[in-house]
Order: structure tokens, then C-alpha cells, then sequence
């Protein structure tokens, strides 16, 4: 991953590549396509880069959220976070609101896109189909371009995203680069950061649609605080087709392509492994060994989680943290952004 830095870029000169990605406390438990697609990549990237992530509650309240269960998802998500190895000695975690740059910077960058751009995001035309004229805000409409802003912030030179987020990272670096030309070179352009074998993982009973807490039926999703025993028997209940052979086709077998995906990123081994693996074997074999591997993965990853809700004080100083690290970039950032504007500073009193 190729460092991006300008030398006439704000703040100091990273020693590492840094990047920052976020994930929403929208529901208790993430899924597995949560953790393969996005969480697992962070886990391996914050030993090699400076890396920022954070539970991003400023865009969960583009939809209408009961307060307290906003609260405890929060607190869930940044658990599960940890659970799943994200170690705050590596890596600055933290939750978005406990940075107020990030609102301050999102109306700037409201202000340097245009209207047909903001349309243009397929992820708005899609999520405001599903809910409709009368339960769609502008905070919907708007979110891709707080998403922007949450990247400038901290001079990210990649952002590991899923797949369907390529777009809005395209619209931050034509935001990142008419801000540059406007005024003076002031953010690192980021790349997108994309796994390609764990981009996408399928609904279980619907191997047609991405499993997401949204599109997903109950028995195509995996939640990862769910009782192992309840996924085991959604794995072994997966749709697949009226074939016997294991093989590797997403057009004629996207379910069983689905499993081997899912097989070959838990356990670590190839794909054209797995198929030699299961070679003369039927479908059962592979749904059975799939839900004792997830079990077996999902147990510690649980114990990992509940150590930290059961301990709230530790939690909040692990985020407060975060929060002190993320801020003293987001607001040198920020200074500099205002100042290059032409907002009049502050005088101190």
C-alpha cells in the first residue's frame, strides 16, 4: 500500500501509512459479513500501519434510533471491536461523536459538493427507496459526504471498505482534490482498500443478496453473539443447488461458492485447496465442517467481547483514549482547513 503524503500537506509527517475506517452500532451483534469484509482486515492492518477506527454513531442517526439502545450498541460494537483483536496499544479507537471535528469538517465538505454528485450515490438511492420519501433526511442524503469528511480528518492514505463503499471513496478524493486546487494542497487523496476474496459474503438462504442485517433473512444470517449452536444449524441449513460436487463457480453454485468463501477465510486455507479437500464428498461434509470451524473460531471471539462489556470502566477508558488521540489529529486538521477558507480565528480571551 503505497504511502500518499504530500510534503505540502497539514500536520506532522507520518512514519507509517495510515488508515482509518469506520463501522455503525446499528444493531447488538455484527455478522460475519461485518467481521470477513471489514473487521478482520483492520485487525491485520493496524501492525503495519497508523491505524484509526471508530464506531460511527453520527451516521446511525441518519435513521430514527431509540437513545438507549444507540447507547448500548455503541458500547457493544466498540467491545466486539476488541474482541476481535483490535489492540488500542496499536491501534486509536474511538467512537465519532467524542470528536466534534468530524460534524465541524462535514459542513465544510457539504459546502464543496454539488447537488447532482450527492445524487449520484447509489448507497442513497437505495436506502432512501427502502424507507421512503416521508422517512428519508437529509442526513441520508448528506451521510457519503460526513463519510468524506471522517477520512480527510486524519490524512488517510487508505481506506479498507467493503466493495459497495468504492463510490464514496472516489467522491473523497474528488473532494480531497478540489479542496487542494481551490485553496492550497491541504489532504492527502486516499485509496480505497479492498479484499477481494472477502469483499462480499452471501446471505445463507439467499445467495443471490449481500448478508446485511437490512436484506437478510433470519436464517441467512450469522450474528456473531448469537449461540454458536444456533449458527451451526444456519450453516448446515444453507441453500446451495441440486448439485453433489464441491466446486468453486459463483454463477452455476453461489451458495456453495459462499461457503467455500467463507471456509477459506476462517480457517486460512485456499480455495482450490478446499475443493481438492472435499473432492468425492457431498455438501453436508462441507456445511458440517464449516459450523464446528465457525464454533470454534466464534467461542473465544464471544469471551474476548463479554470481558469488556462486563467491565464498562475499563471500556470507557480504552474509548476516552481513542477519542484524546483522534482529536489532537482531527484538530489540527480542522485549524488548518479554517484558516485556508478564510474563517476569522478565535481571539483568546
Amino acid at each position: 500500500m503505497a504511502r500518499m503524503v504530500n510534503a505540502a500537506v497539514t500536520g506532522p509527517v507520518k512514519d507509517r501509512p495510515r488508515v482509518l475506517s469506520g463501522i455503525q452500532p446499528t444493531s447488538g451483534s455484527f455478522h460475519l459479513g461485518n467481521y470477513l469484509g471489514a473487521v478482520r482486515q483492520w485487525v491485520d492492518l493496524q501492525k503495519e500501519n497508523d491505524a484509526f477506527y471508530m464506531v460511527v454513531d453520527l451516521h446511525a442517526i441518519t435513521v430514527e434510533q431509540d437513545p438507549a439502545t444507540l447507547r448500548q450498541n455503541t458500547r457493544i460494537s466498540a467491545a466486539q471491536l476488541l474482541g476481535a483483536g483490535l489492540e488500542p496499544e496499536h491501534c486509536t479507537l474511538f467512537v465519532q461523536s467524542h470528536v466534534p471535528e468530524h460534524a465541524q469538517l462535514g459542513w465544510v465538505m457539504n459546502c464543496l459538493t454539488g447537488f447532482g454528485e450527492a445524487s449520484r450515490m447509489t448507497q442513497f438511492k437505495d436506502k432512501s427507496a427502502k424507507q421512503g420519501a416521508a422517512g428519508t433526511s437529509v442526513g441520508l442524503f448528506t451521510y457519503p459526504i460526513l463519510q468524506v469528511a471522517d477520512i480527510l480528518l486524519y490524512q488517510a492514505d487508505a481506506v479498507p471498505v467493503g466493495e459497495d463503499q468504492r463510490q464514496h471513496v472516489e467522491l473523497t478524493r474528488d473532494l480531497a482534490e478540489r479542496f487542494n486546487t481551490r485553496y492550497s494542497p491541504t489532504f492527502t487523496v486516499p485509496k480505497p482498500y479492498i479484499l477481494k476474496e472477502t469483499a462480499k459474503i452471501q446471505d445463507l438462504q439467499d445467495p443471490a443478496i449481500k448478508m446485511s442485517k437490512s436484506a437478510s433473512s433470519a436464517k441467512g444470517l450469522v450474528s456473531l453473539l448469537d449461540e454458536p449452536k444456533a449458527s451451526a444449524k444456519k450453516f448446515k441449513s444453507a441453500v446451495t443447488d441440486t448439485g453433489t460436487v464441491v466446486s468453486y463457480d459463483e454463477q452455476e453454485k453461489a451458495g456453495v461458492s459462499n461457503l467455500l468463501r467463507i471456509h477459506s477465510a476462517l480457517s486460512g486455507q485456499s480455495i482450490e485447496q478446499l475443493v481438492a479437500h472435499f473432492e468425492g464428498k457431498m455438501y453436508g461434509a462441507l456445511k458440517t465442517e464449516l459450523a464446528d470451524l465457525f464454533s470454534e473460531w466464534v467461542t473465544p471471539f464471544q469471551e474476548r467481547t463479554r470481558s469488556f462489556l462486563d467491565d464498562p470502566a475499563e471500556l470507557d477508558r480504552v474509548l476516552a483514549l481513542g477519542a484524546g488521540k483522534a482529536r489532537e489529529v482531527a484538530s489540527e486538521t480542522l485549524a488548518t482547513v479554517y484558516d485556508r477558507i478564510g474563517f476569522l480565528p478565535a481571539a483568546k480571551r
